[in-house]
């Protein structure tokens, strides 16, 4: 931990337990989505963000956000100097584990990201092998263990209140991370078969929806009133005259 309270987050790929071996996991999965996603402008969110291959990604601009010289734009990720909705899509890789407040980062990306754009959002899993580094003590003030772990239900949860539709939900690397991974593994291949959804990491990518889940009421047709020549009775006949030319 730091002396602000924030726990220490990861700016390389190798200072994750087996971070080759999950970059490259990430990447064979997202390399299906990359055509997927279109548009202008796409935000890397954090440093992992930025160092993942996008090859094939339908978007023409890649910028990358974090608080590091050598990030495109450098700032903080709950005041993102962005106008309201400009960016086609946001990769987050391992953000949330390491923020104290996370749903307060979403709404930040909520507002930067255009209605039908796509929000990308890698985690840890705690209903995994991988939960195991949170109980040995060894492990607990070491990245990734000394950040929070949430459900990968409970961020879904969070994207649907913002309103979002998850189109893709992923868990991979079904292993603890302790020790080299062996994706030969039986062990490994076991368990993904019994419990896909305890794999380590999860994928979770995300639509933003164009208009709300609830449908907006009709709007009344306004009648067009039928005008009546007003009664006279009562009244004293006034006549202006024009003036003669």
């Amino acid at each position: 931990m730091t002396h602000t309270g924030i726990p220490l987050k990861p700016y390389h790929w190798s200072e994750l337990p087996n971070g080759v071996v999950m970059r490259e996991s990430i990447e064979a999965t997202l390399f299906a989505w990359w055509p997927r996603l279109f548009g202008y402008y796409m935000l890397n969110l954090g440093p992992l963000s930025a160092k993942i291959d996008k090859t094939g990604v339908g978007i023409n601009s890649l910028y990358s956000l974090y608080d590091a010289p050598e990030a495109d734009i450098v700032a903080d990720y709950h005041q993102l100097p962005i106008q309201n909705s400009c960016v086609d899509a946001v990769v987050m890789n391992f953000l949330l584990e390491f923020e104290a407040d996370p749903y307060r980062l979403l709404r930040e990306v909520d507002r930067v990201l255009i209605a039908g754009g796509h929000l990308v959002i890698t985690g840890f899993n705690p209903l995994s092998p991988m939960f195991m580094g949170k109980i040995l003590p060894k492990y607990q003030q070491e990245i990734p263990w000394n950040g929070r772990f949430f459900m990968p239900s409970r961020v879904k949860d969070w994207l649907g209140l913002l309103g979002y539709q998850v189109v893709a939900d992923e868990r991979l690397l079904h292993h603890h991370l302790l020790n080299d991974v062996n994706t030969e593994s039986i062990w490994s291949h076991a368990l993904k078969s019994w419990l896909p959804s305890a794999g380590s990491l999860y994928i979770l990518v995300a639509r933003k929806l164009e208009s709300p889940l609830t449908p907006l009421r009709e709007r009344r047709k306004v009648k067009q009133a039928k005008w009546s020549t007003a009664p006279s009775a009562g009244r004293t006949e006034h006549r202006v005259e024009l003036p003669k030319i």
